[in-house]
């Protein structure tokens, strides 16, 4: 019986130690795949951050230019250099026009219409007399510009009408202008310049009694007077807006082309109007002629434009002399109304004696607000 309990106890001995190595065996096995699968892990997470960290200094940008501040070159030679000073020269290229024309001329248009109107009731008690007025005035400017010719040509027009109740229609603004220049440019400012200009008016002019007991006499008409300036001598234009013509060698030729205008003598006890003999058409005379112009934008929509002419015949006295002073003040309200303030002062002592006028200056002036349109 011992040696029967013997062997069952040393049986189970055998058969637990076998149980034991077999669970030892599988806890082994699964410590190492355990152990494997940390492994691979830990291998996936360190190459993925390899590869981020790769990426991030890829994509790191570097300031060269900041980095060169920093760099140190080495002396190349220890001997002094001589350096040659820089030299910088105009280079001519060559540019074609590419059929671009190139236009020297020109040209400026003011057009202007205006109008004045007076109405009154028959039992209006604070006095006054109807009336309608009506004027209009074209002035055309032309310039051909090429260095050194200069070609300008002007057109003035100007008529006006006024209607008073129980009164004939009178002028009340009369003028054809027309003057040309050509001029060479002798330096900045000055040129060498000759000119001619035609001046008369458009209707007649008559010389009214104030008292109106008697007809109105005629005293001037289309041609009667006509002037004809020629003028040679030098111009001085320091801006686009000034000029100033000194003509040295200048011909007048008074035209009166009717026989209805009124004559006087003369100092010499011949029958003259305007200096032109009776008979005769014309008449001739040199002088010495300034013109000065001026023309500007003085402010914002305010123009400002004047003329002189002073005109000093050769052989004759001081009271001969001419002076004529036109001004021009025109204010633009809008792009298409303005108002425009003219004067005239003339001294003009033939002028005077033919019209009946007491000798002195003569002067008008004329305040409208109309239509004025400006091109371009």
């Amino acid at each position: 019986m011992l040696r029967t309990a013997l062997g069952f106890f040393f049986a189970f001995l055998i058969t637990s130690s076998l149980a034991m190595a077999q669970q030892t065996d599988s806890l082994r096995r699964a410590t190492d795949s355990l152990a494997r699968v940390a492994a691979q892990k830990l291998q996936r997470t360190t190459d993925s951050l390899r590869r981020a960290d790769s990426l991030r200094r890829d994509s790191i940008k570097i300031d060269t230019n900041l980095v060169n501040r920093y760099r140190v070159d080495p002396r190349r030679n220890a001997l002094p250099q001589r350096l040659r000073p820089v030299q910088i020269l105009p280079e001519v290229i060559p540019v074609t026009m590419l059929d671009y024309k190139v236009s020297y001329w020109h040209k400026a248009v003011i057009f202007g219409i205006n109008f004045n109107q007076a109405g009154f009731s028959d039992n209006w008690t604070g006095g006054g007399v109807n009336a309608f007025a009506l004027g209009g005035n074209l002035d055309y400017k032309l310039e051909y510009n090429k260095q050194p010719f200069v070609y300008t040509s002007q057109l003035i027009l100007q008529y006006g009408k006024t209607k008073n109740k129980n009164q004939m229609s009178r002028k009340s603004n009369d003028r054809i202008f027309w003057d040309n220049k050509i001029a060479t440019q002798l330096s900045k400012s000055w040129f060498f310049f000759g000119s001619l200009s035609f001046e008369s008016q458009f209707d007649k002019g008559f010389n009214y009694d104030a008292n109106n007991k008697r007809s109105p006499i005629l005293i001037s008409q289309f041609m009667a007077p006509g002037y004809v300036t020629e003028s040679l001598g030098l111009e001085y234009k320091p801006t686009n807006y000034f000029d100033l013509r000194i003509g040295t060698g200048t011909a007048r030729q008074t035209f009166v082309l009717t026989d209805k205008l009124k004559y006087t003598l003369s100092s010499t006890g011949d029958s003259v109007v305007y200096n032109v003999v009776k008979g005769r058409r014309v008449y001739n005379e040199l002088a010495f002629q300034v013109v000065a112009l001026f023309d500007k934008e003085i402010m914002q929509n305010l123009r400002f434009t004047s003329r002189y002419q002073l005109f000093i015949p050769y052989g004759r006295s001081f009271a001969d002399i001419d002076h004529r002073l036109d001004l021009t003040l025109a204010a633009r309200v809008n792009r298409l109304i303005a108002v425009t303030i003219t004067g005239v002062a003339l001294y003009d002592q033939d002028a005077n004696k033919n019209s009946g006028r007491d000798p002195g200056i003569q002067a008008n002036e004329n305040l409208a607000i109309g239509v004025l349109y400006r091109f371009p």
